[in-house]
């Protein structure tokens, strides 16, 4: 690939180089892409990427928080499909997650796989990725409690751990994964038996 050695923009510096970190960080991990490997992919001067995230960990909290933002926006677009309708809206949610988890390119949890290359808890990087957790659960706490579950807490975990089972599965056993076909029916059998509220 040909270096570009002309100075960009810093707003459209900072989006090649996190387009270059998200390919790679997701693609090959963490600890085993370089920063040089980055300035590679993104074209860019070794400076260029200094001059916009002072260290490599920057690099991977920025990598994070864009993800975040992404995830917020497909937890959004599932909701939006079915306003006002929580039951919907839930199971929508977990056939976008089969679909997105059945694609070739998928590669599992960008945050659950950062959680197991940053095994201090301390690191800012797998605190990052508990306050995502915690973001996760709070959303599914709060559609449990509109669906009218008797025990609202237990059935976001359950749909937590569904949904993490789901990215353990697709890279254990592949993207075309019988388990993956099946979630959507699961999580609705799962829904219908711990809500007491007339579903909709």
């Amino acid at each position: 690939m040909t270096t570009k050695k002309n100075r960009v923009p810093r707003a459209e510096a900072q989006e090649i180089i996190l387009n270059a970190a998200d390919e790679l960080f997701y693609r090959e991990g963490v600890h085993a892409v370089s920063v040089d490997a980055i300035v590679e992919q993104a074209g860019l001067n070794k400076m260029s990427v200094y001059r916009q995230f002072s260290s490599k960990t920057d690099l991977v909290l920025a990598y994070l928080e864009r993800k975040q933002a992404a995830f917020r926006d497909e937890w959004e677009a599932s909701m939006a499909k079915h306003p006002g309708e929580p039951r919907q809206q839930l199971l929508q949610f977990f056939r976008d997650l089969a679909a997105k988890a059945s694609a070739e390119e998928f590669r599992g949890c960008c945050f659950l796989n950062v959680a197991v290359e940053f095994p201090d808890k301390n690191h800012p990087a797998r605190q990052l990725v508990c306050a995502h957790q915690k973001e996760l659960y709070e959303k599914f706490a709060e559609i449990a409690t509109a669906l009218g579950a008797t025990n609202p807490c237990e059935l976001a975990y359950t749909l937590i751990l569904l949904m993490e089972g789901t990215y353990a599965d697709s890279q254990t056993y592949g993207t075309d994964s019988t388990a993956i076909t099946l979630l959507p029916a699961i999580v609705e059998k799962l829904i219908d038996s711990a809500s007491v509220a007339n579903q909709s």
